[in-house]
Order: structure tokens, then C-alpha cells, then sequence
């Protein structure tokens, strides 16, 4: 079954940068679509960003919008998030989560896999 790990959270200071990955041991991320969400206490999750397995089309929610990217190198099995300019509301478990196969914008998709998320906290 796949397992989805992200890794390279941390703390920083406003204006900083960081570089999560998202990853699955044992498995290949080629035919999945992966989505980056994120939640801080006392609000609902949010979703930021995600990426398409057929094209590597990309989708940034308006809040993180200029400021992150998403790649992906499936030669790595991995997908990445980085992470700029960041900003004290942006601190947050940040989870990836993966969907098989699917086509269409992938900010429509029901994401069926999740990671345990990693801690980010900017301060100001």
C-alpha cells in the first residue's frame, strides 16, 4: 500500500526559505497526482498546491501564489515544495497526498492517500 513521507519542515524566520519533499518508499510516484495541503491550528486544512501526473500541469492556491513551486522528478520519486518569502501565516503541518491515475484540474481531485505531515513555523 502506498505510503507517502514529506520531509524538510522546519523553522525559519519571515522571509525564509524551505524545501519540503514528498515521498513513497518502495513505490513509484510516476502515475500519481500529488497535492499539498496544509493546516494550522484552529483552521480547516487548506489546499495549496498540487501537480498532475500526465502533464505536470500545477495548480497554487492564491495565499502561496508566486512565493512556492511545485516540481516534480520522477526519477527521484518525488515531489517537491518549495517554499519562499515565507511568512508567520504560513506556519502550518504541511501534508502531501497522492491520487492514482486521475486527469482533470488536479485542485478538483479527492486525494485518497495522505502523509503525516511535517512541521513548518515561520516567525516574524
Amino acid at each position: 500500500q502506498l505510503r507517502l513521507v514529506e520531509s524538510g519542515g522546519g523553522s525559519v524566520q519571515s522571509g525564509g526559505s524551505l524545501r519540503l519533499s514528498c515521498t513513497a518508499p518502495g513505490f513509484s510516484l510516476e502515475y500519481y497526482a500529488i497535492g499539498w495541503f496544509r493546516q494550522a491550528p484552529g483552521k480547516e486544512r487548506e489546499g495549496i498546491s498540487c501537480i498532475t501526473s500526465y502533464d505536470g500541469s500545477t495548480n497554487y492556491a492564491i495565499s502561496v501564489k508566486g512565493r512556492f513551486t511545485i516540481s516534480r522528478d520522477d526519477a527521484k520519486n518525488a515531489v517537491y515544495l518549495q517554499m519562499n518569502d515565507l511568512k508567520p501565516e504560513d506556519t502550518a503541518v504541511y501534508y502531501c497526498a497522492g491520487l492514482w491515475g486521475a486527469l482533470g484540474p488536479c485542485d478538483q481531485y479527492k486525494y485518497d492517500t495522505w502523509g503525516q505531515g511535517t512541521q513548518v513555523t515561520v516567525s516574524s
